[in-house]
């Protein structure tokens, strides 16, 4: 048989053929939907994604402390002092009431 001739299919092997790609574009229409949903799960899972940021901070927070000891105590120390600040403000001001 050469490369131009054509194959002929009787009416069942149609039909056949015809419901074989059905099921195959069925299944690609699956697995795309499924795609689509697992990326919009990725996207709208707010603890999920904190979660991940928050690991991601801290492995950044701890290379920084580990290449830069002294300037990560310095920030703390003045992570401390704002906070400190801060809340002696808060109190403050409720206490003037």
């Amino acid at each position: 048989m050469a490369a131009t001739d054509v194959v002929r299919l009787d009416r069942k092997q149609q039909r056949n053929f015809t419901r074989l790609q059905a099921h195959d574009n069925a299944r690609a229409a699956r697995d795309q939907l499924a795609g689509t949903l697992s990326a919009l799960e990725e996207k709208l899972n707010v603890p999920k994604r904190a979660a991940r940021a928050t690991a991601r901070a801290k492995r950044k927070m701890q290379r920084f402390a580990d290449e830069q000891p002294g300037a990560a105590i310095a920030l703390a120390v003045g992570v401390a002092a704002a906070v400190g600040v801060g809340v002696w403000l808060v109190v403050r001001a409720n206490l003037d009431r």
